[in-house]
């Protein structure tokens, strides 16, 4: 069984739900929500996983958190406990989230697979082996590391290339644009499985991406 068929939407519709009551009773009680049973059950398989939260209706980049995990360190339910009171306050990016916001806040989960080294002789390799709306990019160098989630170049109507997506995770891993060039500069890719509100507490998607 491959990692997306172990995730149906309903376990996408359960994790979502989960996110959303998590960061708004945070947002009301300043405590997260004790985990519930069947949660526990169903997701403690360890994964990577980044929760984003999206302003509904926003022209322009909607982006108003995102935090996760890269490594599959700990159970799928842990992370997400974690990371979803930590999108929402934590993102240095942008003030916290009130709860007001959360009315028009769609909730994104990407649960990640394992990242792989991409190994090759020449760096135009790469342009070749990523391949856009399938792959996320971790860029590693030294002690600096940054990381673009599958859907980064394709949302918003961004329509990047490769080499774009490229030098974006440079920037994001705070490396010259054009590091990936270097190859003492390691890329890793990953793909994500996407589960999305199509509105404010509406129904959930699973998003599918290019293959």
């Amino acid at each position: 069984m491959s990692e997306e068929e172990k995730f149906s939407l309903e376990d996408g519709k359960l994790l979502i739900q989960f996110v959303r009551e998590n960061i708004e009773f945070f947002l009301q009680n300043s405590r997260k929500i004790i985990v519930p049973d069947n949660i526990k059950e169903r997701f403690r398989e360890k994964y990577g996983c980044f929760v984003t939260l999206n302003m509904f209706n926003n022209k322009g980049n909607s982006l108003r958190g995102c935090i996760g995990y890269i490594e599959p360190k700990f159970s799928l339910y842990d992370v997400i406990h974690r990371v979803s009171i930590s999108s929402a306050i934590e993102d240095p990016r942008f003030p916290s989230v009130s709860l007001e916001e959360m009315d028009d806040i769609i909730i994104e989960l990407s649960i990640l697979t394992p990242p792989i080294l991409l190994k090759v002789d020449d760096s135009s390799e790469y342009l070749d082996k990523i391949v856009i709306g399938r792959d996320g990019l971790i860029a590693e160098k030294g002690f600096r590391r940054g990381l673009l989630l599958p859907q980064v170049p394709i949302d918003h109507e961004r329509n990047w290339d490769v080499s774009t997506f490229l030098s974006h995770t440079m920037t994001k891993a705070w490396l010259p644009k054009d590091a990936w060039k270097d190859l003492s500069t390691n890329i890793y890719v990953f793909q994500a499985i996407l589960f999305e509100e199509t509105t404010p507490r509406g129904d959930v998607i699973r998003k599918y991406l290019n293959k």
